[in-house]
């Protein structure tokens, strides 16, 4: 297991491009068992979860090959119904096999899936919707084991959960509606780009899919779908986190490979804090830079359009530093605050409540040991650490590794000095 060492003090300055999106690429890589054609899949980024779900794919039984960020996967017929326990366990994104598998081989056996723990994730919304296509489910031994003998039949589905939509059961819903038969129509469909992203890739293999993008998602289910290329979409979130690095401490960095679109709530929020945020004229390219007179500023994480749950903890190690009080209220994950304590280490003044953290800024952080305990935590980690006095070691780096590709090698591209090293003291791999 590797630890990042960051010397922090050097101002960030120059450019680098945005990967493609972890989130997309997972559901579209998944969609890929719904046609026995071969697709091409461009963009995918070589992060741990993305390389667990090709790992899935080949032991299904799907012929895999990666080269330079391009994915091609052919499923064949005869390809397995049944998910291995030691692959499924190390991703909670696998959940999204249910849907294509359930459309292709009109059963599935998959174990309950795994992931970082930062609160309640449950899966039974998308159980609830296979079951409102026809499905029959039991809960056997730690396997979901899914059965619809006579095929999938498209209905009207509700996925609003307690949190709000439900961004993978949208996506599994509409994965299993596509070769469904007749109509079904998604109520309270999850909004964001991902989203949109897969019924792009979906629609390109033959699939009739209305509405994506908004709330109300129809899907006139088709015989057969087929082959096709695909570009996944930029990484809104990868973005977001070297906006605010490049806010946090730089001479001003450029994000080339954005979606301005994507952006905007992370974009405002910065602004409003006295950040000089300049797109390029298409918004594909995005120069940031740190304010003259930085404000404290307040956070509302709501499902897209609103504020993403996945950027408060960047968000949260800027605000440590910015003069004035910040509050950083999580509605989608009131748990997800692990961070704040090993931010506190470094000398950030945080108290958590109820799902808010208030943040006093302080004059500076300094390095100290910490421990990542989840994929964003991480990232917040890394931010503080390249704004404080001396040497931070973050430890359990394996979590950065799920969903940041390349993370170390683009901060030295803008002068950041980090390594990685190995930690004999990490600890076993967590799920």
């Amino acid at each position: 297991m590797d630890k990042l060492i960051v010397e922090g003090g050097h101002r960030l300055q120059g450019a680098v491009n945005i990967s493609g999106s972890k989130n997309a690429s997972l559901p579209i890589l998944a969609a890929a068992l719904l046609t026995d054609e071969p697709v091409r899949i461009s963009r995918v980024p070589d992060v741990s979860d993305t390389n667990y779900m090709i790992q899935i794919l080949s032991q299904l039984g799907a012929s895999v090959e990666r080269s330079s960020g391009t994915v091609r996967i052919e499923s064949p017929d005869g390809i397995s119904s049944s998910a291995s326990y030691e692959q499924v366990r190390k991703m909670r994104a696998s959940i999204c096999l249910l849907g294509p598998m359930m459309a292709r081989m009109k059963r599935c056996t998959l174990p309950l899936p795994g992931g970082c723990v930062i609160g309640d994730r449950p899966v039974d919304l998308h159980l609830r919707a296979i079951q409102a296509l026809g499905a029959r489910v039991r809960v056997k031994g730690g396997n979901m084991v899914i059965e619809a003998p006579n095929g999938l039949v498209g209905t009207t589905v509700d996925m609003r959960g307690d949190s709000g939509p439900t961004v993978l059961g949208t996506d599994n819903l509409m994965m299993a509606a596509v070769l469904a038969k007749g109509k079904t129509v998604i109520e309270s469909a999850a909004r964001e780009p991902e989203v949109v992203d897969l019924a792009n890739f979906l629609n390109k293999m033959g699939a009739r899919i209305e509405g994506a993008g908004s709330r109300t998602i129809t899907i006139h289910g088709v015989e057969k779908l087929h082959g096709c290329e695909h570009t996944v979409i930029p990484d809104r979130i990868e973005a977001g986190t070297f906006m605010v690095a490049g806010a946090m401490y730089s001479d001003g960095i450029t994000l080339n490979r954005v979606c301005r679109e994507h952006m905007k709530s992370i974009s405002d929020l910065l602004v409003e804090c006295g950040h000089v945020v300049e797109y390029n004229e298409d918004g594909t390219s995005v120069f940031v830079k740190p304010g003259a007179n930085p404000r404290s500023g307040k956070i509302l994480t709501n499902p897209y359009p609103g504020y993403p749950t996945d950027m408060q903890a960047q968000m949260t190690a800027l605000f440590a530093v910015t003069p004035g009080i910040s509050v950083v209220k999580d509605t989608i994950f009131p748990q997800r605050f692990m961070h704040c304590s090993e931010l506190k280490r470094m000398g950030a003044n945080i108290k958590v409540d109820a799902g808010t953290a208030i943040i006093t800024g302080v004059e500076g952080l300094s390095g100290a040991p910490v421990m990542a305990s989840d994929l964003r935590a991480s990232a917040a980690l890394v931010l503080a650490a390249l704004a404080a006095e001396g040497t931070t070691e973050i430890h359990r780096l394996y979590h950065i590794d799920r969903g940041y590709e390349m993370l170390d090698e683009k901060l030295g591209m803008l002068g950041a000095r980090v390594r990685r090293e190995l930690d004999p003291e990490g600890g076993p791999v967590e799920p």
